[in-house]
């Protein structure tokens, strides 16, 4: 299904989470897997001093810090790469984290952007601390012309990657290139996909909450748009679940992965009608990257998503 992974990491613990679904994806798939490194930024004009993550020293990123930098990749993922030394390589850059990620991913083709919520300990976005996922995530999800996977906690649940994929919706025009996406890896391999989405309780007219009967109008109709909108563009792909719940969306997302003992939950970025390239990632989609005991695919553009 994959051909290219690109796994972008600082090296430190905030990644290792995401290292283990990258490597593994890797094996499954026999694809060649990016393991990519930003150096930092130049912290003088146009040279290329670096400020180092560990240290917090400025270097100078000549061969010989290169050099360092790869051996410390090397020792850091080293039982991962055991044995797959050869489909793995190792990739250093300059510059601005998410510029350059975006950069290696468009002119290596990559299929998929395997990252962490956060990727860095201190990172001022990071969860724990403002409760909103990383900078760099962020806008490598909102620009990135593939899928960006997105993972945040151990996976306890996909180490049969991936046999149940949920795939959420609110019938948005971007949750449907995230349901190619998410149709696609189904059929690969031969995976469960459940089709879900969470009628929004909270969103009502004027703090008036929607009685029995217009509830039921809703769901009604929601059902008629799963129909339209995706079952009639699935073929002979039978191995499905539809499923419609009320509630809080994120709530009723993360309850229904773990009920149905998901690997893998696949969003749209974003729902606003707006250019894809200046959209803010979700706020649901955001809290279910927090929280989620699997991976999270963030899909905002149709170009891979069926490859």
């Amino acid at each position: 299904m994959f051909k290219k992974i690109l796994f972008a990491t600082s090296a430190s613990p905030a990644c290792d989470n995401a290292a283990k679904v990258a490597f593994d994806l890797a094996r499954r798939n026999g694809a060649k897997l990016y393991v990519f490194h930003v150096m930092g930024v130049p912290s003088r004009g146009f040279s290329h001093m670096v400020r180092d993550l560990r240290s917090g020293e400025e270097e100078h990123a000549d061969g010989d810090y290169r050099d360092w930098v790869v051996e410390e990749l090397q020792s850091t993922y080293a039982e991962q790469m055991e044995g797959f030394e050869k489909n793995t390589s190792i990739e250093l850059a300059v510059g601005v984290p998410h510029t350059e990620v975006l950069r290696f991913a468009r002119q290596n083709d990559v299929d998929l952007i395997v990252m962490g919520a956060n990727t860095r300990e201190d990172d001022p976005g990071a969860a724990r601390t403002r409760s909103i996922i990383g900078n760099t995530m962020q806008r490598v999800a909102r620009v990135a012309r593939c899928p960006v996977l997105i993972v945040n906690r151990p996976c306890t649940t996909c180490w049969n990657l991936f046999s149940n994929i949920v795939f959420c919706t609110d019938f948005s025009k971007a949750a449907d290139s995230a349901f190619k996406f998410a149709l696609s890896a189904a059929r690969e391999v031969n995976a469960r996909l459940y089709l879900f989405h969470a009628f929004d309780i909270n969103a009502s007219r004027l703090g008036v909450f929607p009685g029995q009967a217009e509830l039921e109008r809703t769901l009604e109709k929601a059902h008629a748009q799963m129909q339209e909108r995706y079952l009639r563009h699935m073929g002979d792909f039978d191995n499905y679940q539809v499923d419609i719940w009320e509630g809080t969306p994120y709530v009723e997302i993360l309850k229904y992965a773990r009920e149905r003992k998901a690997d893998l939950v696949v969003m749209a970025h974003h729902t606003k009608e707006v250019n894809p390239d200046q959209a803010e990632i979700g706020s649901t989609v955001e809290q279910v990257v927090l929280r989620s005991a699997c991976p999270v695919a963030s899909v905002v553009h149709p170009d891979k998503v069926a490859a």
